[in-house]
């Protein structure tokens, strides 16, 4: 590809797609290109064959199979995050705007104008879970119905934009300051508060053993049981650089730290093994299979058994690897700045395309 400024890849229905400038759309299969988009993408959501797109106030539709163009709107303002569910395409607008719209159609369902006008990224723009959107204003948490607009309830946080919402059994949990909140999805009323040392910056993590996991950016790791806020154990690790999510694999709670990703037993809070690159990890390491993947500024993707940290292959690219790898079906996708999309066997490391 003639780029070398890369989203976050996203597969779906055979497909790899990324933003590069334009929308890219790969096969997995054969690494062909089955199309690009002829507007640029600054913001992207992709979800049930349809992808949506943002260059600045235009916001458009394009069918996920062939880049045929379904809608197309000019909005009151800059794009800065979307985000989809429900049949709905949520974006956030410069200046605080919530813009809600018909995922088939494009029309308009409804939209707010007094959400936060600082710190505005994907990170933490509007979102959907379950069938509300969420959105920070006026020192509130607002929950809306995802149809109607119609607030359901609003929870006070101040001045500290929260981390997206993460939903399990009717709780919603939380990252906002030196806080991790459980609410009520509901009534918005809290279940428990945990306070911390210093600044959480991602959404927390869960597993399916009932525990929580947050990484602050002093490097400090903290499980709670998600049930009553109590703690379960701490660990530390090194200051981390970016505000990317603690993943769970098997068991294992995974750090990115720097140049280190560290792995902790989940359970008991135990240090299993740290891996260090020769550059700063670029992006969230992704796990499947067994197999841990790694970006780094050292040029490389560096593969890892989940197990024992060790290295089990390393690919040596034309420059840096641009934000988190992606692992599916076997195998993984990577970007490089040698403008290559690299996608290999996840367990040898062996090219199964590149374009």
């Amino acid at each position: 590809m003639s780029n070398d400024v890369w989203g976050t890849p996203e597969v779906h229905d055979g497909a790899l797609f990324i933003t590069s400038f334009e929308v890219h759309a790969l096969d997995i299969a054969t690494g062909r290109r089955r199309f690009k988009s002829r507007d640029v993408a600054w913001a992207m959501s992709v979800a049930d064959g349809r992808i949506h797109a943002a260059d600045g106030p235009n916001l458009f539709t394009l069918t996920a199979a062939d880049g045929s163009e379904r809608w197309r709107v000019v909005l009151d303002g800059w794009t800065y995050s979307l985000d989809t569910g429900g049949g709905a395409v949520v974006a956030g607008t410069r200046g605080g705007g919530v813009q809600v719209r018909s995922a088939i159609d494009g029309s308009e369902m409804w939209q707010v104008k007094d959400a936060q006008q600082e710190y505005e990224n994907q990170q933490s723009g509007p979102c959907v879970v379950g069938d509300s959107v969420y959105y920070h204003g006026g020192g509130r948490l607002w929950s809306l119905d995802l149809t109607t607009g119609r607030p359901r309830w609003s929870f006070p946080l101040g001045e500290d934009v929260p981390s997206h919402p993460v939903l399990r059994q009717g709780v919603l949990y939380l990252a906002s300051g030196t806080r991790l909140l459980a609410l009520d999805e509901a009534s918005g009323e809290q279940r428990w508060r945990y306070d911390t040392p210093v600044a959480l910056f991602t959404p927390p993590t869960l597993d399916d053993q009932g525990g929580l996991f947050a990484a602050d950016y002093l490097g400090s790791v903290v499980a709670l049981d998600t049930a009553t806020g109590a703690v379960r154990w701490r660990g530390r690790t090194g200051g981390r650089q970016g505000a990317d999510p603690v993943p769970v694999a098997e068991g294992t709670l995974l750090v990115g730290s720097g140049d280190t990703v560290y792995a902790f037993d989940t359970a008991q809070g135990d240090e299993r093994w740290r891996y260090t690159a020769r550059g700063e990890l670029t992006g969230a390491p992704a796990a499947a299979g067994g197999l841990v993947h790694l970006g780094s500024r050292d040029h490389s993707l560096h593969t890892l058994d989940l197990a024992t940290g060790r290295l089990r292959w390393k690919l040596d690219t034309g420059g840096e690897i641009t934000g988190p790898p992606v692992a599916v079906d076997g195998r993984v996708f990577a970007c490089s700045k040698d403008r290559c999309v690299y996608a290999l066997d996840a367990a040898r490391g062996t090219a199964t395309a590149r374009d």
